[in-house]
């Protein structure tokens, strides 16, 4: 596995160090979520904390999925775009492959849809209800090469304790 030079800039150079933030992160996440099962609440909550928290960042939030769109949700950041059709960026294939997806270089990935000029890479994870997916979570960075499969299964257990209280 190879990190770039802003990886370490950040403290986050090796997979140990990025394992204990992500611990860090659900320490945090589970005291935020303990009993609120307001999916508003905890997704701006849980948004905040990761922005936060995670270096690197410059965009962290949901978009939630309404018929064939999703539709933009609780969020840190700038401003951003409001409904993105199913298949099109990265969000939206997230939901159609149903998996997360970590992209080194956005600028690479056909048909990105560019929010933010300055984001160069993208990290993002399905959210699911009752074994449908409902959403994505997604992070965007001004720094290429920012999220690896290490950061990938960090947000996703983080988005898998968010989904323990979705009623």
């Amino acid at each position: 596995m190879t990190f770039t030079i802003s990886d370490a800039a950040y403290g986050t150079d090796t997979p140990a160090a990025k394992q204990a933030m992500f611990a860090d992160l659900r320490s945090q996440l589970q005291g935020l979520l303990a009993g609120e099962s307001d999916l508003i609440a905890n997704t701006a909550n849980f948004s905040s904390l990761v922005f936060n928290t995670m270096p690197g960042l410059n965009w962290a939030g949901f978009y939630f999925l309404r018929g064939d769109e999703l539709v933009l949700g609780p969020f840190q950041g700038k401003p951003a775009c409001i409904r993105i059709k199913k298949g099109r960026g990265v969000c939206g294939t997230t939901v159609v492959e149903g998996k997360s997806i970590v992209v080194q270089d956005v600028h690479a990935f056909p048909g990105h849809i560019a929010c933010d000029v300055n984001s160069r890479s993208e990290l993002v994870v399905p959210v699911f209800s009752n074994a449908q997916i409902i959403g994505v979570f997604d992070l965007d960075s001004p720094l290429p090469g920012r999220f690896d499969e290490v950061d990938a299964q960090g947000i996703e257990s983080l988005v898998r304790m968010l989904e323990s209280t979705i009623v």
